[in-house]
Order: C-alpha cells, then structure tokens, then sequence
C-alpha cells in the first residue's frame, strides 16, 4: 500500500501547484492583454508576495516522484526533456522579472513583457508535457525507449491550449478577489468567456483522451465510471458556480469555485486512468520504489507537506483583503533635506570582530554539521546501505555551503544591510 501512499503525495503536490501557481501564470497571461502600465504593475506586486511559496509545491512533486515512483521518473523525464527544460528556463526569468519589476520605482516595459511571456512559455510547456504523458511514452522495462519530439502530439498540444484557458480562468478569479477599481472590473467582464473556453477545453480533451491514450480506459466498471461521474458533476457545479460569481459579491466566491473545478478535474482524469500513470502499461505498482524509498517519502516529504502549507496559509493571512498601493511618502516639514538624505543613505558597517558575529558563525557551523548528519543517519536508516555515502563529498558540499553563506554576510554587513535602525530612519 504505500506505493498508493506515495502516489497520492505526487497528485497532492501536482494538484496544490496547479491550484495555486496557476492563478499567478494566469494573472501573468492576463498582464500580455492589458493595456495598462498601472494594472500590469498591480498585477505584478498581487503575485510578488506568493508566486515563490506557489512554486514550492513543484519542487515537492518531483521530490515525491523521484523517490516514490522511481518509474514514471526515469520514463517520463527523458520523453519530455525539452519542454521540462524550457518550463524552468520561463520560471526562472520569470521570477526574475518579478522581483526586478516589484523593485523598480515604476513600470519597466520590458521586464513586464519578460514576466508576461515567460508566464505564457511556462503555462504551454506544462500543458505539452501533461499531453504528451497521456498520449503514451514508448517505453520497454522501465526505460523510455522513443525519440526526441515524441510527446509533440496532437493531443498534447490541445492540453496546451486548455492549460492556458484554465490559468487565465483562475488568474481572473484571483484578480476579482484582490483588486478593486478598473482591474476588478475587468476581472469581473473576463470571467463568463473564460468559463466557456474552459468547458470546451474540458470537453474536446475529455472526448479525445479516449482516441489519444493507448490504455483501455474501463469505463465499463461500475466503480471507475461512478467515481468519474461524481468528479465530472461537481466541476459542472463548481463552474457553474463560477459563472454567477462573477462581477457580483462576495469576490471570493468565483476563485473558489474555479479551485473547486480544477481540483474535481484532477480527480476525473485518476478516476479515469488508474492505476496507469503512463500508459499503455506502467503502473503505480510495477513504477514504485524499495520499500525503504517509500518510506523515506512518506516521512521526510510527507513531513514537509503541513509546513509549505503553513507558509502559504501564513501568506495569505499576512496579504489578505484587497491590494491597495501604498501611499506616497510626503515630509510634512517641508521639502526634503538632500544633505541629511545623503547622510541617511551612507551605509553604516558594523564593528567587525567583536562578540555577535562569533556566535552567528558557530550556531551555523552546527546547524550545518546538524543537517549532514541527519542526511547521512537518514541515508542509513531507510536505505538500509549501512555506509555513509560519500562523507568526504557530503563535507566538502556542506564546507563550501558554509563559506558561501559566511562570505555573503560579511558582504552583506559591509554593505549596511543589517543595520536595522540605519533603515528603519
């Protein structure tokens, strides 16, 4: 049972990322249509605060599936190399253009175009490696056995087009919740015909999974085809509640149906293929790990699971209510005195040698030396190799860490950027 277990990690993790990173690549879509610098930097500063926590939730799914289902890693990476590497690449620009957008005083064009189409490239690759899985990867005892552009398909390409449809539906959503004046009604107008492209989306890749998946699908048993139509009814309810949620109150009400959505169409597509994950043939069973990988997963990853969560749900609590732009700073005692703000501005580097740095570097020297040795014990404990991998590579990783993370202190302090009370004047 705990190749089911760590089965349900990966949906778990790959639903929560669909869910929440989805609406920011939506909202970044939407930035490509407007017209408007003021909406496209409100949209950039909505997701500044979560588009990292968001993304965590990738990294945890392909920790669960490389540990978990060591099968569908080593069959489906290689098939979809391409546009995985791709995918990452527009992650990383675009959490690039974020930042450097958020930090700019006003709207730079160029990083929002970068922020925009990364967010579209990213959202596509996503939707061509969910396609091109689902059309089927040759593959011959656990090993991918086909060609370069193999999950370049029809089917995976209609996958793209309904990812970017679902982003751009959930990103609305988001915006009716958080803004308020012209971006909330706009959000509000966009809604209705995103609804519908959503549906049809559902329908031609629902209709076509049938011709494009070289499984038989056993719609024939009772169980399997009660489980599909449960999930099938309540997307048709939650969209449905979508619909009228939109432009009218309360603004929540249209991102939680569209949450709701997405989470019932996950739930239909298993309830459609299990226990296939890639088809024609590979199973949960024949795709899992040794039982000692399985149960690292379950508690290390597993473990991991309630604290990323916390952090989104600490983000949200933190950012709730609408987003409203700060109010420009005005000095009440007239017009600014350029020679103190140039004094102001002087970095104040702390004294270096005395006793507070001393202690920073032997707390991380032990929390370093703490860390390699749960890694290693771990490694010896579920692997059951009894040998400590590697200690002199582990060391000099975890040395090298250290001296990185000591050297950029030391910049950082020289820099000023530790003298709270310099900033807070």
């Amino acid at each position: 049972m705990l190749e089911y277990a760590s089965y349900a990690l990966v949906l778990l993790a790959l639903g929560a990322y669909v869910l929440l990173d989805g609406y920011d690549l939506g909202i970044g879509i939407l930035s490509l249509f407007d017209r408007s610098d003021q909406r496209r930097k409100e949209y950039n500063e909505l997701i500044a605060t979560a588009w990292d926590a968001n993304e965590s939730w990738l990294i945890l799914a392909g920790v669960a599936l490389w540990a978990g289902l060591p099968g569908v890693y080593a069959t489906v990476l290689p098939g979809v190399y391409l546009p995985l590497i791709v995918m990452l690449l527009a992650l990383v620009l675009r959490g690039t253009a974020i930042e450097l957008q958020s930090a700019a005083p006003g709207y730079r064009r160029g990083w929002g175009l970068v922020f925009g189409i990364s967010s579209l490239v990213a959202t596509v690759c996503q939707g061509l490696v969910v396609g091109g899985v689902l059309s089927g990867l040759p593959h011959r005892g656990g090993v991918f056995t086909g060609s370069t552009w193999d999950w370049l398909t029809p089917y995976s390409v209609l996958c793209a087009l309904g990812m970017v449809a679902v982003y751009l539906l959930a990103g609305a959503a988001w915006l009716q919740d958080k803004t308020t004046g012209t971006a909330h009604e706009r959000a509000g107008r966009l809604g209705r015909p995103l609804i519908l492209a959503v549906a049809v989306a559902g329908l031609v890749l629902g209709f076509g999974l049938r011709f494009a998946d070289p499984q038989h699908l056993g719609f024939d048993q009772p169980l399997r085809a009660t489980l599909f139509g449960l999930a099938v009814a309540v997307a048709v309810v939650c969209a449905a509640t979508a619909w009228y949620g939109f432009g009218r109150r309360p603004d929540w009400r249209p991102f939680a149906a569209v949450a709701g959505t997405e989470a019932a169409g996950l739930l239909a597509l298993v309830a459609a293929t299990a226990p296939v994950v890639v088809p024609p043939d590979l199973t949960v069973h024949a795709a899992a790990g040794p039982h000692g990988s399985q149960l690292f997963l379950l508690i290390g990853v597993g473990g991991c699971m309630p604290v990323v969560l916390a952090y989104n749900l600490y983000a949200w609590w933190v950012f709730r209510g609408k987003f409203a732009r700060p109010p420009a700073h005005t000095d009440p005692a007239g017009p600014p005195d350029t020679g103190a703000a140039a004094e102001r501005s002087v970095p104040a580097a702390p004294a270096a040698g005395d006793g507070p740095w001393a202690a920073v570097a032997a707390r991380r020297v032990l929390l370093t030396l703490l860390a390699v040795a749960v890694a290693a014990v771990s490694q010896d404990v579920f692997g059951g190799v009894r040998v400590w991998i590697g200690p002199v590579g582990v060391a000099l990783f975890a040395m090298t860490a250290l001296a990185g993370w000591i050297r950029s202190d030391r910049r950082s302090a020289a820099a000023g950027e530790f003298d709270l009370q310099a900033a807070d004047k």
